[in-house]
């Protein structure tokens, strides 16, 4: 095949003028690894008359804004030609929801804040589904939107929706802008909301008329946001009281959630772990914040966890919840969750704590302030002799951890594991790559047999599990990466939701590896129809077995991109390989797989986590006084 010979790369990924404002909380900025562009740049500009297209296009290149992702259309087209001489680089995407994955994906391996284009109407109703995934899962996200002309708003003109109304429930903050004078501090204020306190996607609408207006543009603005200040650091009483009872415990247990890598908190977390002993588990959005070959790491709880995990959290008599919310998948059945837990829940959000499981010690406050409080906190209790021995609690953990380790068992059609697949895939491609999943099996074994070692090195929709996340997300983690290697693991049903931005990667010199877990269905439903519908099959074959259509070799070489395909253990190695040597354009390994694979463990959604199964029709053996 021909390789394309992009354009965009004459002009590699450009930094802007970017500084922390002094004014600004110190803490605040400290709290985020790596910070993000939240505040105004110290450099004062001088006045200068521009549009408000040109204000929006300065604003972005004050907040140090390196690159954003877009399509223009009509309402938002006067941006586009202040963007076309500006520092900031523009990547052509071929579907808005691509924009608002791809800034996701930046903003999450980078820190950073991570920014979206599209235009009024469609173009921003196909940003909903990025900013709700943003919204769940707390990523730091800016959507600018072009609108109708304001003497328009409320007719019913062409492309017109109110996307302000739309996202008021999944944006952290939304803005409609009313004048050109004020871009420049809904544009500081937006970025500072995006990236301080909880991060979460923001908002900010822009009449075309607003855009075309004549404004006089000067930075830096002042910020007017009346009661927003999060609190970061953690009150001492509660901190104590913490500390008292994790000395005092028997069976503690740290449930970590991606909080703590939103904090920049993992160093922390470690030195509190060994300090204290308490074995952790790390959710589905924390993989990464402690290392999973660690000794005192028991895996991902939930449902899909490890049974040592789960067990461990059902058990223990004490859970301290770092940056994590007690959602579904990880309770099981609420009601019946660590029932004799004692719960000391650390939240930067307060509207967290308490919301699913009521919190003995509530702690409000920056999950690396804590940390660093609760060290030491718990070194004074040490220090006055306080401390149980866990010796009997790790006996009972190592057993079950012994007795239960993630596994799988060889298709016996003799067709290629998925599982193994996927471990190889780790093991050859190490732990320094960014791995990227779609949501499904290949989600859940990406999470189970790929070792996580460092933070920001696993991205995935958590929250929302949206399918066409990996491709976009993928896309993002390169360009703000891109002396990483980035593998999206992706699933023949999520890969056809958004595999049109390979064509973006292609033309824009975007590496990005992508490896089709190929089952031929839609995996995880049919894992359900297989347990819970009798085999009842219904619409979950997607006829990339049976029919090979569409050919995955065949169009990623229509996208531009290298395609290879292995359908057999034996190639599997060879294969990875092969990709791996491949590092000027994209590639797509399409590997077949069995159809009958599940995932295991399995909590039944609706069920206790007492009833985890091991494996289909094999529950854990546990010893009569425990679960």
């Amino acid at each position: 095949m021909t390789r394309p010979t992009p354009e965009t790369l004459a002009h590699t990924a450009r930094r802007a003028r970017a500084a922390a404002d002094p004014a600004a909380d110190v803490d605040q900025a400290a709290a985020r690894t790596p910070a993000s562009p939240a505040t105004p740049a110290v450099r004062p500009t001088a006045p200068a008359q521009v549009s408000g297209a040109g204000s929006l296009v300065r604003s972005l290149e004050a907040l140090g804004v390196d690159v954003v992702f877009g399509i223009p259309g009509g309402a938002i087209l006067p941006a586009y030609d202040p963007l076309y001489d500006s520092t900031v680089r523009h990547i052509l995407v071929r579907h808005e929801q691509g924009a608002g994955h791809a800034a996701t994906g930046y903003a999450q391996a980078t820190g950073k804040v991570g920014v979206c284009i599209a235009t009024s109407g469609p173009g921003a109703t196909n940003l909903v589904t990025p900013i709700a995934d943003a919204y769940m899962d707390s990523v730091a996200m800016v959507a600018i939107t072009g609108q109708v002309a304001r003497a328009s708003i409320g007719t019913d003109a062409f492309q017109e929706a109110d996307i302000q109304g739309i996202t008021l429930p999944i944006t952290k903050h939304n803005f409609l802008v009313q004048t050109a004078e004020e871009i420049p501090q809904v544009l500081a204020e937006a970025f500072h909301l995006a990236g301080t306190g909880r991060p979460g996607p923001v908002l900010v609408d822009i009449p075309k008329d607003v855009l075309q207006a004549s404004t006089t543009f000067t930075w830096p603005p002042t910020l007017d946001l009346p009661g927003y200040r999060p609190t970061l650091h953690p009150h001492g009483k509660q901190i104590r009281e913490a500390a008292r009872l994790m000395a005092a415990a028997r069976r503690p247990v740290l449930y970590v959630g991606g909080g703590v890598l939103k904090a920049g908190a993992t160093d922390g977390l470690r030195r509190l772990a060994e300090l204290t002993g308490i074995p952790v588990v790390t959710t589905l959005m924390a993989l990464g914040a402690f290392p999973d070959s660690h000794r005192q790491h028991l895996g991902m709880p939930g449902m899909h966890g490890t049974v040592a995990a789960n067990y461990g959290m059902q058990k223990a008599d004490l859970i301290v919840a770092l940056g994590a919310r007690f959602d579904d998948r990880v309770t099981g059945k609420l009601d019946s969750f660590a029932p004799d837990a004692t719960v000391v829940h650390a939240d930067i959000d307060p509207a967290e704590i308490g919301k699913n499981r009521h919190a003995d010690v509530p702690i409000v406050g920056d999950a690396r302030h804590v940390i660093d409080e609760l060290i030491a906190a718990v070194t004074v209790e040490r220090s006055a002799g306080h401390g149980t021995d866990l010796g009997d609690w790790w006996t009972q953990l190592d057993d079950l951890r012994n007795r239960y380790p993630l596994g799988y068992e060889e298709p016996a059609d003799g067709t290629l594991s998925p599982q193994y697949v996927i471990k190889r895939l780790g093991e050859i491609v190490g732990s320094d790559a960014i791995f990227v999943a779609g949501v499904g099996q290949h989600q859940m074994w990406a999470s189970q047999f790929i070792s996580y070692e460092k933070p920001y090195t696993w991205l995935n929709s958590g929250g929302l599990g949206t399918m066409g996340y990996a491709v976009p997300a993928a896309m993002g983690a390169k360009v703000g990466k891109p002396d990483t290697v980035v593998w999206a693991v992706d699933g023949d049903g999520c890969f056809q939701m958004t595999n049109q931005e390979l064509a973006t990667c292609a033309l824009e010199g975007i590496p990005v590896k992508i490896a089709v877990i190929n089952n031929g269905n839609l995996g995880m439903v049919r894992q359900w129809q297989t347990l819970f519908y009798d085999e009842r099959y219904s619409n979950t074959e997607l006829g990339t077995h049976k029919h090979r259509i569409p050919d995955f070799v065949k169009l990623a070489e229509a996208l531009g991109c290298v395609g290879l395909r292995c359908e057999n253990a034996a190639d599997v190695d060879k294969t990875i390989a092969a990709a791996m040597e491949i590092n000027d354009v994209p590639v797509v390994v399409d590997f077949v797989v069995g159809k009958d694979a599940m995932v295991w463990p399995m909590v039944a959604a609706g069920t206790s986590n007492d009833e985890i199964m091991f494996a289909r029709g094999v529950r854990p053996v546990f010893d009569e006084d425990d679960i």
